[in-house]
């Protein structure tokens, strides 16, 4: 079964779109040759058409109208971001079977279910690499590769803009000086909320564990906590114990109290110098798969930048112009295993506190009593004496982190100032 041309519809022409734009062009004889049929841009939408573009983009294919670009199209590209009208329009094209190309992870960590469920419901395909790590294919490699693999945890930095800002922060940058340098550089937007808090790296968390675990993941699923509150002083601590901050997302296969369960999180983390992770620096992204039969796995590259993004792209555009040309479809999805999550007060995770108190004698003595009063085990102890007071530096064995918040709060009615909490990782 072959075809004359594949018909390709561009949703969006930002920076991600115009290279998707231009590489189609500048390779469009390889492309072609590895999808098996020619390629052909019939629409471009975009909500400016007087706006100055790119040489590669040909304005007479520039349109308002996404419903047109999307019903003249076998293939659509949506590359607008964000819920709406993405949703919208993605619906749409899959309603009509059409194969739908997307890096847009607010909208899967949103509604990926019912966008998977209408893919197979109209026989149409949903490809979406480039929604988590850009150019790294951690998507095919749980989708595809590890498919007959039964994975437990998947752990990575999938945040260029928080990765960059704390590696400035090691090098002795404060939190803001960190962040104006990232806006600078344009890692982070004028609004980094998304990266700050880490919300864009639960989105792209939630991805990855529905992909790992067969579970229905969403956003609002992944317990959240960014980087605003880590000073120089967390990072001196850090480089102290030979560990470096990360930002990472984490999805684990753990068991509870009924049985299995996933264990998800965002936050930043103290990773030993010797682990992979901390080797992951600037604007690159990093994702270990732990498999029980392909063993420890790492993907890493470039996690953003237009270029790399719509390497991703290209490459799920050729998998679905094949299987257009000739048949076949991409990897179905499915919540089979249907996991409980476990929630974020029952996983057992080890811990550092930075506590500030005052320079008096017994004070270790009450610190350790409140923490034994929870159950929490105290691995180690670091202290640094300033002027009237002591900044002391606990390390836990694992616990829960409904202990924890109850020893902060014990901490805090005390007259300790618990300046900060991290996860120990690995």
């Amino acid at each position: 079964m072959g075809r004359e041309v594949v018909k390709i519809g561009v949703l969006g022409c930002g920076t991600v779109g115009t290279q998707v734009v231009r590489l189609l062009q500048e390779r469009g004889r390889d492309l072609e040759a590895r999808a098996g049929a020619p390629l052909q841009v019939v629409g471009i939408c975009v909500s400016n058409l007087q706006a100055p573009r790119d040489g590669a983009v040909d304005r007479k294919l520039l349109t308002t109208d996404a419903n047109a670009v999307i019903d003249s199209a076998d293939l659509v590209i949506e590359l607008i971001g964000g819920i709406e009208p993405p949703r919208t329009l993605v619906k749409r094209a899959l309603s009509q079977g059409k194969t739908v190309v997307t890096g847009n992870k607010a909208l899967l960590a949103a509604h990926g279910p019912e966008l998977y469920e209408l893919a197979a419901a109209k026989g149409a395909n949903l490809y979406y690499e480039a929604a988590v790590a850009g150019a790294v294919p951690v998507v095919y490699g749980l989708r595809e590769s590890l498919l007959g693999d039964r994975i437990n945890r998947v752990v990575g930095i999938v945040n260029g803009t928080t990765n960059y800002m704390l590696d400035q922060m090691d090098a002795g940058l404060t939190y803001e000086q960190a962040l104006a340098k990232a806006q600078e550089l344009g890692y982070a937007e004028a609004d980094p909320t998304a990266d700050v808090d880490g919300l864009d790296a639960a989105a792209k968390c939630a991805i990855l564990a529905s992909l790992a675990f067969h579970t229905r993941v969403s956003l609002d699923d992944v317990p959240t906590c960014g980087i605003r509150n880590i000073s120089q002083q967390d990072s001196l601590d850090a480089a102290f114990f030979g560990e470096r901050i990360k930002l990472v997302a984490v999805a684990e296969r753990v068991m509870a109290a009924d049985g299995e369960a996933i264990s998800l999180g965002v936050y930043p983390a103290l990773v030993s110098k010797d682990s992979p992770l901390a080797t992951i620096n600037g604007a690159f992204n990093a994702i270990v798969v732990e498999a029980e039969a392909a063993g420890t796995l790492m993907f890493t590259g470039q996690g953003a930048g237009g270029v790399q993004t719509a390497s991703a792209v290209l490459s799920d555009v050729v998998a679905g112009a094949s299987h257009i040309a000739h048949g076949g479809s991409a990897p179905g999805e499915n919540s089979y295993a249907n996991l409980p999550l476990l929630p974020a007060s029952k996983a057992l995770r080890r811990y550092r506190l930075r506590i500030v108190v005052e320079d008096e004698i017994g004070t270790l003595a009450r610190l350790a009593q409140v923490f034994a009063d929870e159950g929490v085990s105290i691995s180690a102890v670091h202290q640094s004496p300033t002027e009237n007071q002591i900044s002391v530096v606990l390390s836990t064995h694992l616990a829960s982190g409904e202990a924890i918040f109850r020893v902060r709060q014990k901490l805090e009615k005390l007259g300790s100032h618990v300046a900060s909490t991290l996860v120990v990782e690995g």
